[in-house]
C-alpha cells in the first residue's frame, strides 16, 4: 500500500511541480569482463543536485527500489544479488514509517555473472526510483543489450548460483483464463522468465499478421474514432466549464469583474469590452496550458499505459473520492492564500495586457476550491483515453465555457439583471456533483480490477454501490438527507424547490432501474460504466454474447476447422464504448444469433495485463524495435500493425485462412440495422 502511495505521489508531483520533462538521473551501462569466467554488469548513475536514487532491498512497503531484471541471458548465469556501491544515506521517512536508504550525486549498481559458454547474449535492465524534495519520477529503466565472445573457451559450471529473487520474476494474480494460452490458470501462478529468450518473431512475414490497411481503406474502413472522441471530450470539457461557472467561487465574481472592466473604461466602452475579452482569453490560455502540460509530461505512450495501470487507476479512484468529500463540505481544498495575494498584488502594480492576465490567474487560484475537483475529474477522464491531444482539448472546452460569461456580460451588461442571484442552489449543485464524482470514481477502480483480475468489483457489486449512491442522491434532492454545508447556508430546515424534488425522483427512479441488473438485466443506461456481463455471478438474462476465444491464433485455427469466418473484436476492460456496444447492439437477438452461429468470435483485450510466457520483440514501420511483455500489448500491436487502428471498439471480419478482411472495419455506432448489414456483408463475401 505504501509503495502504491509512493507511486501516486510521484505521478502527482510530476504533474503539479514540473513545467517540463526532467532528466535528473543520468545512467550508463556496461559489461566488465576479466580473464576468468566471472564478469560484472555495471550501471553507473550521476544524479543532479537535489535528487536521490533509492537503494536495493527496501521492501514491498517502501518506495521504488533498485531491481535487476533479465529479459534474456544465454551463455551466462547470475551470481549473487544486485549490489549498490556508493555512499548511502539512511533516513527515517515518516510517510513510509521506515528507514530508507538512498544515494545522492552518484551511485553504481553491480550484478555479477558467470560465463558458461564461449558465446553469450545478454538482454537486461535496471529499474529504479528517483525523487527530490518536491517531486518524484515514475519507475524508470536503463537497459543493457550485448552479444559477444566470453573469456571461457568451453562450457563451465559456475560455483555460485543466482540468489537474485527479483530477476524477471513477476507474480501476477492472473485471470481464471490465461488469454495467451487459452488454458485455465490459477490466480497465484508465477510467471518466471529468468532465462526466457525474447521471441524474435517476424510478424510481418506471416499471413495472419500481415498488414491489411490498404485493403480496409479500399473497402471503406470504419469511422474515425479519434475525431469522435476528441469532439466528445471537447463537449464534456465545455459542460464541466458551465458547471464550474455555477460554483459559489465563480458566479458571484462575474458581476464584480464585468463592472470593473466597464468602469475602467467609462469613456471608451469598446476598451472595456476588449479588456473583458482579453480576460476571458487569458483564462483559456491558462487552462489550455495545463492540458498541454499534462501532454508534455506524459506523452501518448505513457497515457496509454497509464489508462489501465492498477496504481494509476486506484489513485484516480481515491482522488475522485477526496473531491466528492470536498463537495460534501467535509473539508475544503485550497491553494496557499499567499499565492493568490502575491499574484493579485503583482496585477495591481502592472498595467496593460499583463495586468489583465494576472487578474485571470488570480481568479484561477481563488476559485480552486470549487473548480479543482471539476478540473481534476476532467483531467482524470482525458488522461485515461490514451489520446495525447485529449487533455488539451478537454481543458480548452472547460476554459471556453468558464470565460464565456465574463465576455458576454461585458458585451451585454443588461443581461446581468436577468441572471440568477447567488444562493443556496449553488450549495445543492456542489453536493450533487459530489455524488456524481463518487459514482464516477468506481469506474476507475473497476478498470484496475478487470485488467488485473482481482474480482473485487464484479458487475453486481458495482451496481449495488451505484444503487446506494443514486438512492442517497435522490434522498438529498428530496430533502430527506442533509449535509453540514446545508446548515452553514441556512437551508437545513427549508423545503427543497420543486426542481430539486423532481431531480430527486429521477435519481430514485434511476436507482430502482438498476436493481434488475443484479440478476443479469442489461441496464443499457449504465453499460458504459459497469463491468461486463461476464463478471456477473448470477445471471438470469440469456441473450448475452460472450466470445469463446481470446487468443488470435487459436481462434483462427478453430475457424479454419469449422469453415466459418472470423469476427475480431478489439476491446478493453476499461473501454466505455465497448460496454455500450455489447449492451445495445450485441444484445439484439438478430446480432446475437449471427455472432453465435455464423462467425467464430474472438475478443482481444488490449489492456490485458497477463504476462506473456515469452516476451515478443517486434519492429514498427519506422524500424524501431519494441518488446511486448503482456497479452494486451500483443493484441494492441496486432490491431495497429495489421489493421492500422488503435481505438476501441474495433470490429473487423476476416478470412481464417488468409487473414484478409472480408469487409470494411467498424467502430462505435449503436445503429443495429447498420451493424447487421456489416455482419451480413462479411458473411456473403466469405461464402
Amino acid at each position: 500500500m505504501k509503495k502504491m502511495i509512493f507511486t501516486i505521489f510521484a505521478l502527482v508531483m510530476a504533474l503539479a511541480a514540473e513545467a517540463q520533462l526532467v532528466d535528473p538521473v543520468h545512467f550508463t551501462s556496461e559489461l566488465k569482463t576479466g580473464k576468468g569466467a566471472e564478469a560484472e554488469i555495471v550501471f553507473h548513475a550521476t544524479i543532479d543536485d537535489g535528487w536521490h536514487v533509492y537503494s536495493t532491498e527496501i521492501g514491498k512497503s517502501g518506495p521504488i527500489e533498485a531491481t535487476f531484471h533479465v529479459v534474456k541471458l544465454d551463455g551466462a548465469e547470475l551470481v549473487g544479488k544486485l549490489m549498490p556501491k556508493g555512499q548511502p544515506i539512511k533516513k527515517m521517512d515518516k510517510l513510509f514509517d521506515m528507514e530508507l536508504k538512498y544515494f545522492e550525486h552518484e551511485v553504481t549498481f553491480v550484478q555479477k555473472i558467470c560465463f558458461t559458454k564461449p558465446e553469450y547474449t545478454i538482454d537486461c535492465y535496471l529499474e529504479y526510483g528517483a525523487c527530490s524534495d518536491m517531486s518524484c519520477l515514475p519507475p524508470s529503466e536503463v537497459e543493457l543489450k550485448l552479444q559477444g565472445k566470453s573469456p571461457v573457451s568451453r562450457s563451465v559450471e559456475c560455483g555460485v548460483r543466482s540468489e537474485n529473487s527479483n530477476s524477471r520474476s513477476e507474480n501476477s494474480n492472473s485471470r481464471s483464463e490465461n488469454s495467451e494460452s487459452g488454458s485455465e490458470a490459477s490466480a497465484a501462478d508465477t510467471v518466471r522468465a529468468d532465462s526466457a529468450a525474447v521471441v524474435q518473431t517476424a510478424l510481418s512475414d506471416t499471413d495472419l499478421w500481415a498488414p491489411v490497411t490498404e485493403e480496409l481503406r479500399a473497402m471503406g474502413a470504419g469511422e474515425d474514432l479519434a475525431k469522435q472522441s476528441l469532439l466528445w471530450l471537447l463537449l464534456m470539457g465545455f459542460v464541466a466549464g458551465l458547471l464550474a461557472v455555477c460554483m459559489p467561487c465563480i458566479w458571484p465574481i462575474i458581476p464584480m469583474t464585468v463592472s470593473f472592466f466597464l468602469k475602467r473604461s467609462r469613456d471608451n466602452q469598446r476598451k472595456g469590452i476588449r479588456d473583458a475579452f482579453t480576460y476571458g482569453l487569458s483564462i483559456i490560455v491558462i487552462y489550455l496550458g495545463l492540458g498541454l502540460l499534462v501532454t508534455a509530461l506524459f506523452g501518448s505512450d505513457t497515457l496509454n499505459a497509464m489508462s489501465t495501470n492498477a496504481v494509476f487507476n486506484v489513485f484516480l479512484f481515491l482522488l475522485l473520492v477526496v473531491f466528492a468529500l470536498s463537495f460534501f463540505g467535509w473539508f475544503e481544498i485550497k491553494l496557499p492564500e499567499g499565492w493568490a495575494t502575491a499574484v493579485d498584488t503583482k496585477a495591481s502594480e502592472t498595467s496593460g495586457l499583463v495586468s489583465i492576465f494576472l487578474m485571470a490567474f488570480t481568479l484561477v487560484l481563488v476559485s480552486f476550491s470549487c473548480t479543482g475537483p471539476i478540473v481534476g475529474m476532467l483531467l482524470v477522464q482525458t488522461t485515461t483515453t490514451g489520446n495525447w491531444l485529449a487533455p488539451a482539448v478537454g481543458m480548452f472546452g472547460f476554459a471556453l465555457a468558464l470565460a464565456l460569461p465574463f465576455t458576454l456580460f461585458a458585451m451585454f451588461p443588461s443581461w446581468l439583471k436577468s441572471a440568477p442571484k447567488s444562493g443556496s442552489w449553488m450549495t445543492t449543485l456542489k453536493v450533487v456533483l459530489g455524488f456524481i464524482e463518487l459514482a464516477f470514481s468506481l469506474k476507475f477502480l473497476s478498470v484496475a480490477d478487470l485488467a488485473y483480475g482481482w474480482h473485487i468489483l464484479d458487475r453486481e457489486v458495482f451496481l449495488s454501490l451505484w444503487i446506494v449512491i443514486f438512492a442517497l442522491l435522490g434522498a438529498y434532492l428530496c430533502g430527506w438527507l442533509k449535509f453540514q454545508v446545508d446548515e452553514i447556508g441556512g437551508e437545513l430546515n427549508k423545503p427543497k424547490p420543486v426542481a430539486c424534488i423532481m431531480g430527486g425522483l429521477v435519481s430514485l427512479a434511476f436507482a430502482v432501474y438498476m436493481v434488475p441488473g443484479l440478476w443479469g438485466a442489461p441496464c443499457k443506461a449504465v453499460s458504459a460504466f459497469a463491468p461486463p456481463m461476464s463478471t456477473q455471478d448470477f445471471n438470469l438474462y440469456p441473450k448475452v454474447v460472450e466470445a469463446e476465444y481470446h487468443d488470435y491464433e487459436s481462434g483462427m485455427a478453430v475457424a479454419r476447422a469449422q469453415g466459418k469466418p472470423v469476427f475480431l473484436d478489439f476491446t478493453g476492460y476499461g473501454c466505455v464504448n465497448c460496454r455500450k456496444m455489447e449492451a445495445s447492439v450485441w444484445a439484439d437477438a438478430r446480432v446475437a444469433e449471427r455472432l453465435k452461429n455464423d462467425y467464430v468470435l474472438i475478443s482481444l483485450y488490449v489492456d490485458d495485463k497477463t504476462p506473456l510466457k515469452e516476451p515478443m520483440e517486434v519492429t514498427d514501420e519506422k524500424g524501431q524495435k519494441k518488446t511486448l511483455r503482456t497479452v494486451g500489448a500483443k493484441w494492441s500491436w496486432l490491431q495497429s500493425h495489421k489493421f492500422g487502428a488503435n481505438a476501441q471498439p474495433f470490429y473487423v471480419a476476416v478470412d481464417p485462412v488468409t487473414g484478409k478482411p472480408l469487409t470494411g472495419s467498424r467502430g462505435f455506432n449503436e445503429d443495429v440495422a447498420a451493424y447487421m448489414d456489416f455482419l451480413n456483408q462479411g458473411l456473403r463475401n466469405y461464402r
